[in-house]
This record gives structure tokens, C-alpha cells and sequence, in this order.
């Protein structure tokens, strides 16, 4: 009567173990424990992987590192933004203000350059067209019958007397000076505009070449050569081939 009872007593824990087993089974697809599991596994399956486990792969040093990106991603190897210049806003810049342009580039060692070359071209200009403006005023002077007007005297030092100068000797120095100071002032204008026009061109030209191939894989060849003439003649000549590679 007791070995009854306890038997009667186990048989829903039995059922629940074997109702377990059954739901599990049937959750494992066919075939999961036999060689070919592998193959009835769906190839869309996704397999999520701890965090902080390590996997380690085969190193084979005959096969070199790969660093694929997309060709939109901004940043290079070293997590930096590399230096892409734009050639028209470089320009731009320059005609705005001489020197935008090189420190646009990044030529930090142009700016002097072109701080020096437009100060020294415009303290030229200045200079020389202060002389003319002076000595055309004293040949000016030399002109009128006034005897008021005398700045031509400012030249001279002030013990000079007025009545021993030979006046046509003065109109043809005076003349000569003022003219060779307006062809200076002219010069250095021109000079002037120039440098404004090679600041654009070296700005242009320094970021176009920022994309130029400069790796080690351009080199130039030099051989011994036999060069058939052109005529069609039986004799050839020795020459030297030229080659460029890149």
C-alpha cells in the first residue's frame, strides 16, 4: 500500500520531465546532432557574440593588412581629417585680401613674402609719386612769369641766390626729374598689380598640387638606345631612351 502511494505520488513529476524533453526536442531542428547540422542551419541566421570575448585569427605575415573605407568617409588612417584644398576658393581668397590665399594653403611662410613685397611696392610708389608731384610743381613754377611762385627754391639751400641760376638749366633738369619720377610711379604701380596677379596664380597653383602624385611609385628611366633615322637611311645612332613612369 505504501510502495502504491508512492508511485501514485511521482507520476506527475515524471510527466512534467518528459513533457519538458519533448518541448525541447521539438524546438531543435532536425538533424542539429548529426555531421550534416551544419548545412540545415539557415545561411541568414544571425549568431550574436559576447562582448568581451576575444577571437583570434591565423597570422600569416605574407599576407599584408587591408584597410577597406567607404569612399565618402572623411577621416584618414591616423582618425584625422586630411588637408583637401579647393584651388577656386584659394584663389577667391587671394583676390579678397593678398596672403588669404597662402595661409588658405597652409604656406604660412609665403605670408611674410607677400606682406614685404606689397609694403616695399607701396612705399615705392608713394615715394616717387611724391618727388613728381614736387618737382612738377617746380617746373611749374619755372613756367609762370610770377615771380611769387619760387618752390623750385625749396630744392636749393637757402643762401642761394635766385639771380645766378641759369633758368633754362632748371626747366630742363626739372622736367627730366619729374618725368623719370612719373615713369617710376608707373613702374611701380604696374609692379604692383603684378604682384597682386602672381599672389592668385601662387595660391591656385599651390592647392592644385596638393593633389599631386608625390609617392615613391613615379621614377624615370635611363637607358642606351639604337635611334633609326627618319629618312628611311641604312645607319642607325646611338641615343639615350627617356622614360617616365607613373
Amino acid at each position: 500500500m505504501r510502495l502504491s502511494r508512492h508511485s501514485t505520488a511521482d507520476t506527475p513529476l515524471q510527466e512534467r520531465i518528459l513533457l519538458v524533453a519533448l518541448c525541447i526536442l521539438l524546438t531543435v531542428p532536425p538533424g542539429y546532432f548529426t555531421p550534416g547540422a551544419k548545412a540545415a542551419i539557415p545561411q541568414d541566421s544571425t549568431v550574436n557574440l559576447d562582448a568581451e570575448m576575444a577571437v583570434r585569427l591565423p597570422e600569416n605575415d605574407s599576407i599584408p593588412p587591408t584597410e577597406v573605407t567607404a569612399e565618402d568617409y572623411p577621416y584618414g588612417l591616423d582618425g584625422k581629417i586630411p588637408f583637401n584644398p579647393s584651388p577656386t576658393r584659394a584663389v577667391w581668397l587671394s583676390a579678397l585680401c593678398p596672403g588669404l590665399g597662402q595661409i588658405y594653403n597652409r604656406r604660412y611662410w609665403k605670408l611674410p613674402i607677400v606682406i614685404g613685397g606689397f609694403m616695399g611696392l607701396g612705399y615705392a610708389t608713394a615715394w616717387n609719386s611724391n618727388q613728381y608731384q614736387d618737382y612738377m610743381q617746380a617746373y611749374r613754377d619755372l613756367l609762370d612769369n610770377d615771380p611769387g611762385t619760387n618752390s623750385y627754391m625749396d630744392f636749393f639751400p637757402p643762401t642761394t641766390d635766385e639771380s645766378t641760376l641759369d633758368k633754362s638749366w632748371l626747366e630742363r633738369s626739372f622736367k627730366s626729374r619729374k618725368d623719370n619720377f612719373r615713369r617710376y610711379r608707373d613702374l611701380c604701380v604696374i609692379l604692383l598689380a603684378a604682384f597682386y596677379l602672381v599672389c592668385m596664380v601662387d595660391a591656385y597653383v599651390d592647392a592644385s598640387l596638393a593633389h599631386f602624385d608625390i609617392s615613391p611609385n613615379l621614377s624615370m628611366d635611363l637607358s642606351p638606345t639604337m635611334i633609326q633615322p627618319a629618312g628611311g637611311g641604312s645607319r642607325a645612332a646611338l641615343g639615350l631612351n627617356w622614360a617616365i613612369n607613373f
